[in-house]
């Protein structure tokens, strides 16, 4: 079991929210005492089919409990949304904590599903960060299969890559075809490997709409779903104003390296240092360990990425409240020279009130005109100093 960074209130009920697989389960069984907690597990068809026929039984279970059972967990709520109600009531009524956790907010956000009215805190948790997994940690491995626990089980890479691709067809299965969110599960199909070659880049939707058959308003309701089941996330462009923020197309991360590289069926190709695949691996590798590391410990910051008209850009750009504007220029390098970072120099000394960071594979820190260059460890411990008073 790692060290998670993710910490929860345990006497608040709360909705802990994540993709499959990044170990809800498992860190809720290590932090409660199952002596004092009814478990509640809706992947049991058993327990769902009681429940989506009966949401209102709960009632009577949990009253029936001694008071010596102090919490209910009930594990991938979305599955049977109704039972919030029971929650809702439940929460009123009773002495009694609810913890509820879920891979998909689909059906929560578009059933008109009760989010308790603020009654429960909300979480997310995520793949394992670099830091949790300390000494663990490969980047090679990380930006080849990614960071979720189960790969660390696992002793070869052929396993792993099983898994993935295991993963990706238990997503498929359970989370679109059988929860009915695609009527045609071939095109979506087509449209995870699409988007997964397109990871990290600005989502042209007529482009995959072609690419994929079918029209573009529902490439767009393709992305959302990817949003909703947390298999991946957004990143707007930056802009002053929060209304022109969504005027221009986004990019688009799938939320682990690993499956971007299942879902485009690149598992059996090496990833090799100095290659364009390699650089974006690395970047995107980044990319997701702020947004880690930001649900942990930094949930008001806003990360967004600049494009100018010329084409120069600025990787990630993240709006910390009471602070400077922090923009960032990811480099897979091993050495980071003046002429690799001229662009960003040159656009960040046009921003006001911005202090400009290099994260590279380069071993030193250095500073090149205004710009400070860290090892990309170090400045993630930079960005999010929390790290270093954890465990």
């Amino acid at each position: 079991m790692f060290l998670r960074f993710r910490k929860f209130s345990m006497n608040h009920s709360f909705f802990l929210f994540g993709p499959r697989g990044t170990g809800k389960s498992t860190l809720l069984k290590k932090k409660f005492d199952p002596s004092k907690c009814l478990w509640l597990d809706l992947l049991d068809t058993k327990v769902e089919d009681r429940f989506l026929h009966h949401p209102e039984d709960l009632y009577a279970v949990v009253n029936g409990l001694d008071e010596n059972m102090t919490h209910v967990i009930i594990d991938e709520i979305q599955k049977v949304p109704k039972l919030l109600d029971e929650v809702h009531r439940l929460i009123e009524e009773k002495n009694k904590i609810f913890v509820l956790t879920g891979s998909s907010a689909r059906k929560l956000k578009h059933g008109g599903a009760n989010l308790l009215a603020g009654r429960a805190f909300v979480y997310s948790l995520y793949a394992l960060s670099c830091f949790e997994l300390k000494n663990t940690f490969d980047l090679g491995q990380a930006l080849h299969f990614g960071t979720l626990p189960k790969i660390f089980s696992l002793e070869s890479d052929e396993d792993r890559s099983e898994f993935l691709r295991s993963y990706i067809d238990v997503y498929l299965k359970e989370e679109i075809w059988n929860e009915q969110i695609v009527r045609k599960l071939q095109p979506f199909r087509k449209f995870l490997e699409v988007a997964a070659q397109c990871n990290g880049k600005i989502i042209n939707y007529a482009n995959i709409a072609r690419d994929v058959g079918v029209d573009d308003k529902t490439i767009k309701e393709y992305f959302i779903i990817l949003e909703d089941t947390m298999i991946g996330f957004f990143l707007e462009p930056y802009h002053h104003s929060f209304r022109k923020r969504l005027a221009e197309k986004p990019k688009f991360y799938f939320f682990d390296p690993g499956v971007v590289r299942g879902l485009s069926r690149r598992l059996s190709i090496p990833l090799t240092p100095k290659t364009a695949a390699f650089g974006e691996a690395f970047e995107h590798y980044i990319i997701t360990e702020f947004v880690r590391l930001k649900g942990y410990f930094q949930p008001d910051y806003r990360l967004s990425f600049i494009l100018t008209a010329g084409d120069v850009e600025v990787d990630l750009v993240v709006e910390r409240p009471g602070k400077q504007l922090l923009c960032i220029e990811i480099k897979s390098s091993e050495m980071i020279h003046d002429s690799d970072i001229s662009s960003f120099i040159r656009i960040t000394k046009d921003i006001e009130n911005c202090e400009a960071i290099v994260l590279s594979q380069d071993p030193f820190m250095k500073k090149i005109d205004h710009v400070t260059c860290y090892p990309w460890k170090q400045g993630l411990a930079h960005c999010f100093p929390e790290v270093n008073q954890e465990g």
